[in-house]
């Protein structure tokens, strides 16, 4: 079955090609024009939603967080023509996994794409991950559980937690986990994980995980279990 797509871009002149060459890789491609229009349809279950942030009815920055926290758990690349590290920063902290500035070639745009979906569709770390507080990640089905609560990740949080998950008690150095996570193609600031893990942090200590991510400093981080060598 081919992935879905959904495109939030309300010119025509930008949107045609991309959706036309999304459709060429074998994308099943719904776009739209507008905020609302994109949260409605997201009842579709997209698999990745492009969007863009200078939309006419409200901000993208405000789809992208009205898209969280109704619980979609897709991948979300911003698309804008505002440049700096503030917008950047500002962008994944509303939960997007990466940010694209205009312009771009179509081919960048694609290769994202495919990194992306490879990474929210794959199994991370060889296996579900329980510990004695009942934190369990269930990398196929892309949900993390504290006990029977779920806990609502980004795509970026999701990964990086499955990674510290497979190598618990270890420390993954940033620069593994930028690598990983947001690939060789990244020329943001390594600050984005920063932030990536301060949520990451908050959304389990909000549901009483008790595992730690520790910052090594100089080094990277570690996940620690509640146990008593934690």
């Amino acid at each position: 079955m081919a992935h879905r797509v959904l495109v939030v871009e309300d010119e025509e002149d930008i949107a045609f090609p991309l959706v036309r060459t999304l459709e060429r890789e074998g994308y099943d491609v719904e776009w739209v024009e507008s905020g609302q229009k994109a949260l409605d349809s997201l009842e579709t279950s997209p698999e990745l939603v492009i969007l863009d942030l200078g939309l006419p009815d409200m901000d993208g920055l405000e789809v992208c967080r009205r898209a969280r926290e109704a619980g979609y758990q897709g991948a979300i690349i911003i698309v804008t023509a505002r440049a700096g590290e503030l917008d950047r920063v500002v962008g994944l902290d509303y939960g997007a996994d990466d940010y694209l500035a205009k312009p771009f070639g179509l081919a960048e745009l694609q290769a994202r794409v495919r990194a992306l979906l490879r990474r929210t569709s794959a199994a991370i770390g060889g296996g579900d991950d329980e510990a004695d507080d009942g934190l369990r990640i269930d990398v196929e089905a892309h949900r993390v559980f504290a006990g029977a609560e779920e806990v609502p990740l980004t795509g970026k949080e999701f990964e990086v937690l499955s990674i510290l998950a497979a190598n618990r008690d270890k420390v993954v150095s940033r620069g593994r986990l930028m690598a990983d996570v947001w690939d060789e193609n990244w020329y943001g600031s390594t600050k984005t994980l920063d932030v990536t893990i301060g949520r990451l942090r908050q959304k389990l200590e909000s549901v009483g995980v008790t595992d730690r991510v520790v910052a090594v400093r100089g080094v990277g981080f570690r996940l620690e279990g509640g146990t008593p060598d934690a």
